[in-house]
């Protein structure tokens, strides 16, 4: 079984280094590298999902059957967009993990994009994960951006558009203190699937995965029918 990972806004392939070892015994991790950061540093940042969905989709196609997709907050709408775009193709996941984020057609978004950077980064750092002072060190700042606003750009204009959606089973699951995120809106993953639905609420705030990776990777490990 494979797994490709998408990050969330901001993030790199690195965000995935400790699920992707945890699940290395029996399962192979794949994780999407956004252009803007790290080894693609110089490239421009691709501030549309669905034009990054578009670019992501052949290398997701290549990869050897069976595989899942997994997602955490921008980057579970990127996997779900991605998925729509191999069904289309006739490749159905195994499963599409959608963590941290409201259902693809609840549009709640602000444009904190468009806020001046001592403002963003405030709202970045809101979200917890990042320790707010490491924004302080103007080297830490010059790598930050503009690959973070660019990813949020893409979120916070991201719109669904009406259409197959998919068929494979959704998983989503959620942090209960997540202070971007409210659980009814986890439930609209229900509406665009065909496939079964199923949601898992773990003890934490937007970045849960961390806290709660044992729970995650045997959730994964459960559903995909991989023994550990």
């Amino acid at each position: 079984m494979r797994l490709l990972a998408f990050p969330h806004a901001g993030g790199s392939a690195s965000a995935y280094r400790s699920l992707s070892a945890a699940l290395s015994s029996t399962v192979e991790v794949y994780t999407a590298q956004y252009p803007g950061r790290q080894d693609r540093m110089g490239e421009p940042v691709i501030d549309d999902l669905h034009v990054l969905s578009e670019q992501l989709v052949d290398v997701a196609a290549a990869l050897p059957k069976p595989f899942a997709l997994f997602g955490h907050s921008m980057g579970a709408i990127v996997a779900f967009e991605v998925a729509r775009r191999l069904e289309a193709r006739g490749l159905v996941p195994a499963a599409l993990f959608v963590s941290a984020r409201r259902g693809p057609d609840v549009q709640k978004e602000k444009s904190h994009h468009l806020a001046d950077d001592d403002t963003f980064l405030k709202e970045v750092s809101r979200l917890g994960g990042t320790d707010p002072t490491i924004f302080d060190d103007p080297d830490i700042r010059a790598l930050a951006l503009p690959a973070l606003p660019g990813d949020y750009k893409a979120v916070e204009t991201y719109r669904y558009r009406p259409g197959p959606d998919v068929s494979c089973p959704v998983v989503a699951l959620a942090g209960n203190a997540d202070p971007v995120l409210n659980l009814p809106d986890v439930e609209n993953w229900r509406e665009h699937t065909a496939g079964s639905f199923e949601m898992e609420v773990f003890e934490g705030g937007h970045f849960f995965l961390e806290d709660n990776l044992d729970a995650v990777v045997a959730r994964i490990l459960g559903k995909l029918t991989v023994s550990p």
